[in-house]
Order: C-alpha cells, then sequence, then structure tokens
C-alpha cells in the first residue's frame, strides 16, 4: 500500500505532461517488473489516426521523445491485430505476444475516444490484484491529465495557450542541439558540408487574422468568436501533430514547425494561408491571414526569434496581406533591415 501512495504522490506532483508521463510509466514498469514502458498518444485529423511516441522507460533510463515521426495507427494495428478488436470493445487492456515476449498494452478512454496507449514489454509480475491498483492509477492519471490540459490550452480554440509557448520554445532548442550534433558526426564520417546544405531547422510563425476588427464589428464578437474557432480547426488539419501550435491572444497565433527544410517550412505555412483564404466562412464569407516566420536559432532566447517573425509579418500585412514571409529573405532582399524585437505587435 506504501509503494501505491508513492506512486500517486508522484504522479499528482507534476505539472509538465512529460513529466507526469514519464512518472505514470515508470511507476507501472516497477510495478509490472517490466524490462522497459512506452507512453504514446493519439492525434487525428480529417484523413487518419496518428499514435506518436512520447516517454520510452527502459533499464538504462528515461528518453523524452520531443519530436518522434508519429505512425499512423493503422500501422499499429497491423503490428498488433488484438490491438482492433480491444479498441472496437473499448478494452482497458490486452495482454499478448511479440516473438513470445509477453506484452501488456493498456488503452486509456476518455468519453469512449482512445487518447494513449501505454506499452508494457516484457512483464514479469501480473496478477489481478495488480490490474485493479493500476486501472485506478490510471484514472488518476488521466483525471490529472485533464486539469494541465485545461490549464494549457485557449479555453475557445483548444490550442495551446501562451503561458505554454516558453516551454515548448525550450523543446525546440533542445533538437536544434541534437540537429547540429547530428550535422556534425555526419561531417566528421566523411559527408561534405556542401552534401548538408539542404539543412533541417526548426521555425517559428506569427499568424495574424487580415481585418479581423472588421469582422467584430461588422457581424457581432459572436461571429468573431466562430472564425477564431474555424482558423484553429483548419490549423490543426495544415499542420503534423509534431507541430506546436498556439492562440497567443486576439487573432494572433504562434505556430512552431518542427525540423524541416525552408522550402518546406514556407510550403506548409503557405498551404495553411491557402487553406483559410479558399474557407467560406459561415455569413462572414472569406477571411484571410498574413504570416512572418524565422527560423529557430539555437542559444537565441524565444523573445529574439519572436521579434523577427513578427517583423516579417509587419511586412506582410503593409505589404498587401495574405501572404507568407520569411524574415531571412525580406533581409537579404534589402525589403527589411535586421533589427529586433523586443515584443509582439498587435495589428487591426
Amino acid at each position: 500500500m506504501e509503494s501505491i501512495i508513492k506512486h500517486l504522490v508522484e504522479i499528482t506532483g507534476y505539472r509538465d505532461h512529460d513529466l507526469l508521463n514519464i512518472s505514470i510509466a515508470s511507476s507501472l514498469r516497477e510495478i509490472f517488473v517490466a524490462r522497459s514502458a512506452r507512453v504514446s498518444e493519439l492525434s487525428s485529423d480529417d484523413t487518419a489516426t496518428f499514435l506518436t511516441a512520447k516517454v520510452d522507460i527502459t533499464s538504462t533510463g528515461v528518453d523524452v521523445i520531443d519530436q518522434s515521426e508519429p505512425m499512423l495507427l493503422s500501422a499499429k494495428l497491423s503490428e498488433i491485430p488484438e490491438l482492433k478488436p480491444a479498441i472496437a470493445a473499448q478494452q482497458p487492456f490486452i495482454e499478448y505476444l511479440v516473438n513470445n515476449e509477453p506484452r501488456i498494452c493498456l488503452l486509456l478512454w476518455n468519453d469512449g475516444r482512445l487518447e494513449a496507449l501505454i506499452e508494457l514489454f516484457h512483464p514479469a509480475n501480473h496478477t489481478l490484484n495488480t490490474m485493479e491498483v493500476v486501472r485506478g492509477m490510471l484514472i488518476v492519471y488521466k483525471n490529472f491529465l485533464a486539469l494541465l490540459d485545461y490549464n494549457e490550452r485557449d479555453s475557445l480554440t483548444g490550442l495551446l495557450n501562451r503561458k505554454t509557448f516558453d516551454d515548448s520554445y525550450t523543446r525546440m532548442l533542445r533538437m536544434n542541439v541534437g540537429n547540429l550534433a547530428l550535422q556534425d558526426a555526419s561531417i566528421d564520417a566523411g559527408q561534405s558540408e556542401v552534401e548538408y546544405k539542404v539543412e533541417h531547422y526548426h521555425w517559428l510563425a506569427v499568424v495574424d487574422i487580415d481585418y479581423f476588427k472588421r469582422v467584430n464589428d461588422q457581424f457581432g464578437h459572436l461571429y468573431g468568436d466562430e472564425v477564431l474557432i474555424l482558423i484553429a480547426n483548419i490549423m490543426r488539419n495544415s499542420f503534423q501533430p509534431s507541430d506546436h501550435l498556439f492562440r497567443f491572444g486576439g487573432e494572433e497565433f504562434l505556430i512552431l514547425v518542427h525540423s524541416s527544410s525552408l522550402g518546406e517550412a514556407h510550403r506548409v505555412l503557405d498551404q495553411f494561408r491557402t487553406n483559410v483564404e479558399q474557407y467560406h466562412f459561415p455569413q462572414v464569407g472569406q477571411v484571410t491571414v498574413s504570416i512572418g516566420f524565422a527560423r529557430i536559432d539555437t542559444f537565441e532566447p524565444a523573445v529574439a526569434t519572436v521579434g523577427r517573425a513578427d517583423q516579417a509579418l509587419y511586412y506582410a500585412k503593409t505589404h498587401g496581406r495574405n501572404q507568407t514571409c520569411h524574415y531571412d529573405i525580406l533581409v537579404a532582399n534589402g525589403d527589411l533591415h535586421q533589427e529586433y524585437s523586443n515584443d509582439i505587435a498587435e495589428f487591426f
């Protein structure tokens, strides 16, 4: 009993998704005496459902997977045939074998929707009493996760809110450091710097709805709120689950785009802009957005990166709107002087 209380105290002692996932995975691995444990979260867009690994716990330590590539849930169902009927029946857990190795998969449900999977590899301790205890722990975990989501998300759009931005940006910086290490290793291994010119970085974009004040003035704040909600939905369907989407306040949004080339980042951002332009908003009609974006430098504070992206946004807003502008290209073309901002400008 003392051990279970200790695990519950640990689970409810964190205010961060990654730490909460580490806590539940570590606790379950210890309870089941498993070789390793993994927490994966589900996300969906209009076309498919994805599974993204978040935390791996092994005997050698903890691996927080900041930017793992999501896999299709259908691929996971092919890998574990027992999972498909379990999802259909909304079962809480399944036991199965992979190459004669026993495994347990715990399914976390919320109002009939599957939100996460916790996989336990080679569990050695498994009794009915253990499963009853684990069910109670998962209820606590799920409820606490819901509290974290409520605290971290914008109440209107469901996107991440402004106060979660710093932590997400720090994770992007950590990934940039990892990318630099991979580049150095590739060059040391004989790959030329010329071959590495197609570089992948992380990107920060600032998005502002064009003439949003007119929408509120002409149609009322109720329709203005609907526009914000619909643009948030378009945003979710335009980006990868590994990208981070924020409502930063009013009609302004921020996007952290995970590792990609400049060309790919510009393509994805401009496709989102086009998706908004082509969408028919009820009663309001056409709405457009302007976007400014900048590369995330490894040792640059968030305010500096936001400032560069914001300058690119300002250029887009003052040169026709409804366009996507990259800070470095504007500077290289002489369209923008290299200046730094300490805050985000508001546009109406």
